[in-house]
């Protein structure tokens, strides 16, 4: 991997300490107050909303300014949500989520704007995914380490003595932000382009061969991602609210991703292959976490990680192969519709949730029954969009699946 990339890999080293400690503490700090599933669906609400808007704005930034300025706006916004932590107490609870919701929503989609496209202008089609399959492994450390240290220092020193923790950690990123490659969207040389530069419009984004298959791609992966990422966590704390069993629980789920690593190191084989593996795996997942047991729960949690990492890994890749050709405003508006998809299904699924008083009954089968669904979609469509890009590029659509460490 280049130089630029190493950085950007830097960067989400910082910032993945940030987020695992937000998606397990700061889910828990809101799931104790009265163990209500609303609650934690609302704030994830709020944030993916923040989020969409904030991916937007850093877009447009970037047709002015570095990926510096979004990157330091991020730590700044992180800043604000911890310091709101530490300070407010509303008796309105419902305002209280939303409003935590929004900056860090914020620092989310800053960040990953900055560093989604600084990637994909940057970085190379056989750069891909080496740098995910790293962006996996840093994630995996981060959250073995984090998670208990974290549950060390709230046990000391109360969740407050973490969020001051965290802020140190967004001061870091605040000075690491200003030693990033000057990465920003350059306006096209060509006529056609220049005059849609910075617009983002949808045929912009999705007029190459193969578009109709990779939004369906999205549609459907939003709604089994924020399945995974939400239930993951409630699947856990229905478990245990014991903060050193959380994270001692976090640290066997990396433990299994890593073994997920290992065999993916070991055994050659096609993209298609790993992402059915990888969903096949969420899928049982999912339907073994329908027998409601402390120790079903957990076996789910460990399947899904697994299948997270096949998933994340041979996915993302193939989005990011996609738009490797296209011009640097075509690639920009991919990134922004991309994520605000996401983010749209996301909600959607969230809404579906809103409903639940637990993780049982008919409302929540038939939410399983959906996920698993748009899962098993993903690999059919995901396959013809390749192939049809592959025949407009074939450089791009390798058929074996792609390394997961580079240099």
């Amino acid at each position: 991997m280049s130089a630029e990339i190493r950085k950007l890999l830097v960067m989400n080293a910082i910032t993945s300490v940030v987020t695992v400690y937000i998606g397990i503490f700061v889910n828990l700090y809101i799931w104790q107050e009265n163990q209500r599933i609303a609650d934690v669906s609302l704030y994830n609400m709020a944030m993916f909303v923040s989020w969409g808007a904030a991916f937007a704005a850093a877009a447009k930034l970037l047709t002015r300014f570095s990926i510096r300025l979004p990157l330091c706006l991020s730590a700044l916004c992180g800043g604000a949500a911890f310091f709101y932590l530490m300070t407010s107490h509303l008796d309105n609870r419902t305002l209280w989520i939303v409003l935590l919701g929004l900056p860090v929503g914020a620092m989310f989609g800053l960040a990953q704007a900055a560093q989604n496209l600084g990637v994909a202008l940057q970085g190379k089609g056989s750069e891909f995914a080496p740098y995910f399959a790293a962006v996996h492994i840093i994630v995996q450390v981060v959250s073995i380490a984090v998670p208990i240290a974290s549950a060390k220092v709230i046990d000391g020193f109360g969740y407050g003595g973490s969020f001051a923790l965290m802020l140190a950690f967004l001061a870091l990123m605040l000075v690491v932000s200003a030693r990033m490659p000057r990465i920003r969207l350059r306006k096209p040389e060509d006529p056609a382009e220049a005059r849609r530069f910075g617009q983002f419009g949808a045929r912009l984004a999705f007029g190459r061969p193969g578009a109709r298959w990779i939004v369906l791609s999205l549609m459907a992966a939003g709604v089994f991602m924020q399945f995974q990422n939400l239930f993951a966590l409630l699947f856990t704390f229905s478990v245990t609210q014991n903060k050193l069993l959380i994270a001692l629980l976090n640290v066997a789920y990396t433990l299994s991703s890593l073994l997920g690593l290992w065999l993916y190191r070991r055994f050659r084989s096609g993209e298609m292959r790993w992402l059915w593996l990888g969903n096949g795996l969420l899928a049982a997942g999912f339907l073994i976490a329908l027998l409601q047991e402390p120790a079903a729960l957990i076996v789910s949690n460990v399947l899904t990680t697994i299948g997270m990492f096949y998933f994340s890994t041979v996915w993302n890749a193939q989005q990011f192969r996609y738009i490797e050709f296209a011009g640097a405003a075509s690639q920009a508006s991919f990134l922004v519709w991309r994520e605000c998809i996401l983010i749209a299904t996301r909600c959607a699924l969230l809404a579906m949730t809103m409903s639940l008083t637990r993780l049982q009954g008919v409302g929540f089968d038939t939410i399983v029954g959906i996920t698993i669904a748009c899962m098993l979609v993903i690999p059919l469509v995901q396959s013809k969009a390749m192939r049809a890009l592959q025949g407009s590029y074939p450089v791009q659509a390798s058929p074996e699946a792609p390394s997961p460490v580079g240099s």
